[in-house]
């Protein structure tokens, strides 16, 4: 089932089609599709090493085109500063055979994706989420500040979308509440100075194995934006005990730790409604991440 009403269609035959037109040196080897999670991106093994991501949204070619090469600088610079692995860009391919827009193939990294629940009562795991954001935060900015579109920046221009998501939210979860506590959120001050931020710090974009972190996924949108930003980290993954030690030993101020929330927030109040029948996985992650921010008497005040 499509997940977007404008999604392009791409089945296993055209993908492999289009690999081996543009790139012959891997006509041996296996291609398939691999069952994600993910709403962006339709994702291709290409033997045991590589990754090939083809777009499920048009957009215009020569803007496509400038984002992937974005998305790879991006990719190159998280690396540095990132304390696990996370895939690395190889190739661009060109639109072809009916398929209308420019592609990407990255590195394959191996492990099993994280889940809200699967390490959320792990210490490990909240130190590693630690970790990672602190290794993130260190990154220098080179003056870059928050770009303007997306999550990141002034808390009030997500108020059109919260009143979307509150209007088709009815009979699916208790908007009323939902619509206080954003009241509240959209209210802070600002945190601090931006920081360099992976952006969208989702159980599906980290790799786990035995409970720790061991890959970091879709770092394209690795940018300078507000420093709790990926806070949403400790939300989407953890349970009460576990967040306070990720906001103890990150040393989060009060707004620091509630802007994180309220970040969270606007990431999940889109994802239950949008995807409740065509990504039930997606739509159950905002669910339980909602929970966990209505649960906790802090976010309230």
């Amino acid at each position: 089932m499509a997940m977007h009403d404008d999604e392009l269609l791409l089945d296993d035959a055209l993908a492999r089609r289009l690999i081996i037109d543009q790139f012959p040196a891997w006509r041996e080897e296996r291609i398939h599709r691999v069952g994600t999670n993910g709403t962006v991106n339709a994702i291709f093994r290409i033997g045991s090493g590589l990754a090939a991501r083809f777009p499920l949204q048009p957009a215009g070619a020569s803007d496509l085109g400038a984002s992937l090469a974005r998305e790879a600088a991006a990719l190159r610079e998280l690396a540095v500063h990132c304390p696990v692995a996370s895939p690395a860009p190889v190739a661009v391919g060109r639109p072809g055979r009916g398929y209308p827009q420019p592609w990407s193939v990255q590195t394959w990294i191996p492990g099993d994706v994280a889940t809200p629940t699967a390490s959320e009562d792990s210490g490990t795991f909240a130190r590693d989420l630690v970790d990672l954001i602190r290794s993130f935060r260190a990154a220098d900015t080179k003056g870059r500040r928050f770009a303007g579109t997306g999550r990141g920046g002034e808390l009030t221009d997500a108020d059109a979308w919260m009143d979307v998501c509150f209007r088709r939210s009815g009979g699916l979860l208790p908007v009323d509440r939902l619509r206080v506590l954003w009241e509240v959120f959209r209210a802070l001050p600002p945190a601090g100075p931006d920081v360099m931020t992976h952006g969208d710090l989702i159980p599906g974009n980290l790799l786990v194995a035995e409970n720790r972190l061991i890959g970091v996924l879709d770092g394209g949108g690795f940018a300078a934006a507000d420093p709790s930003l990926d806070l949403v980290a400790a939300w989407h993954h953890l349970d009460a005990e576990r967040r306070e030690i990720v906001r103890q030993e990150l040393g989060c101020t009060a707004i620091d730790w509630r802007r994180g929330a309220a970040w969270a927030f606007v990431q999940a109040m889109g994802l239950v409604w949008y995807y409740r029948t065509t990504n039930p996985t997606m739509s159950k992650l905002g669910r339980s991440t909602l929970s966990r921010i209505l649960d906790d008497p802090g976010c309230r005040t």
